[in-house]
């Protein structure tokens, strides 16, 4: 007997593989995926703006890559002596101008060397709702918890979305022809506008998704938000908040990811990758005896293996831990 609703994954896909270029936006539920993308070696830039949840702010972001925008002091707000974006998050932020711009442009120039070489670009929306600057009308990235009476709110509509993305499809296309729009929306739900109103805002971004990979063969969609709604129901697989999914649940969206979209030469890589992970993570009862110096050496040669494999994965990092361990 099933005791559960198994979500149908999409086929006839293509493939995601190491030698492609990734970017991911959105909310922190691209933040946890982002993580694993980088922790398995896939080369992929992630959040250049910090976290964005609604998809507006996202491709208002993503559009000032586009067209090599340089933030000045004038495009800083200073509260209560900290300088600030409204577009990034709070970690772009510092107690000088100085030190804020330089942070925020040479995100943007890193992220811009990467778009140019992007075959994936992965969107994930937590909310359509949105705050807009009273005093410019233009829809911010982040309140930085500033007084409510400085902004007002609302949600977005199906179209608006669907509009601001057509826009910035086409020019994603006019750069890469080849490119792959993936979609998912966050299966964190926002209760501070209720359940229902939650449900409401998730509708749209669906919605929308629903249009845009309607329209652009290039677009596609993945159900990260109803694996966990009826998959992961339970609440054992959220975290203590009850709201984020746990680590388990995010490693299971993760393995159903993989079966999606990863290429059979990514997954046969993930195997080799996971026993070397799990090997570097080991640690031994006595780390000066021959036997463990025995085993870091093979390890060392499974790395370099993998890498005369696949030549481009930067895997420079674990193979000086081995050899520091090894000079230990």
């Amino acid at each position: 007997m099933e005791f559960r609703t198994k979500v149908e994954l999409p086929v006839n896909v293509p493939f995601i593989n190491h030698s492609d270029r990734l970017m991911l936006w959105g909310s922190c539920f691209a933040e946890n995926i982002g993580k694993l993308f980088i922790d398995n070696k896939f080369r992929c830039d992630v959040n250049p703006f910090g976290v964005l949840y609604n998809p507006l702010s996202i491709a208002n972001a993503l559009g000032q890559v586009l067209c090599h925008k340089r933030y000045e002091e004038s495009d800083l707000k200073c509260e209560r002596g900290v300088w600030l974006s409204l577009m990034h998050h709070g970690s772009f932020s510092s107690g000088s101008a100085e030190e804020c711009l330089k942070k925020i442009n040479a995100r943007i120039r890193q992220a811009e060397e990467t778009l140019a070489q992007t075959q994936w670009m992965i969107f994930t929306w937590g909310t359509s709702w949105v705050y807009e600057w009273k005093e410019t009308g233009e829809v911010v990235g982040n309140c930085h918890k500033l007084p409510e009476r400085l902004f007002s709110r609302h949600i977005l509509k199906v179209e608006d979305i669907v509009e601001a993305y057509g826009a910035l499809i086409e020019r994603l296309l006019s750069l890469n022809p080849r490119m792959h729009c993936l979609f998912t929306v966050s299966p964190i739900r926002h209760i501070k506008d209720g359940m229902h109103g939650n449900q409401v805002s998730k509708a749209v971004l669906l919605l929308a998704i629903q249009c845009l990979t309607g329209q652009y063969p290039s677009c596609l969609y993945f159900p990260s938000y109803e694996i966990m709604m009826d998959e992961l129901r339970d609440y054992r697989f959220y975290a203590d908040d009850m709201l984020h999914p746990s680590s388990v649940a995010v490693d299971y969206l993760w393995e159903c990811f993989g079966k999606t979209f990863f290429s059979p030469s990514a997954r046969s890589f993930l195997e080799a990758w996971e026993k070397v992970k799990k090997a570097l993570a080991h640690r031994p009862f006595d780390a000066e005896s021959e036997q463990y110096r025995r085993f870091l050496s093979q390890i060392l040669l499974n790395i370099e293996e993998l890498k005369e494999k696949f030549t481009y994965l930067d895997v420079q990092n674990e193979i000086e831990l081995c050899q520091a361990r090894l000079k230990k």
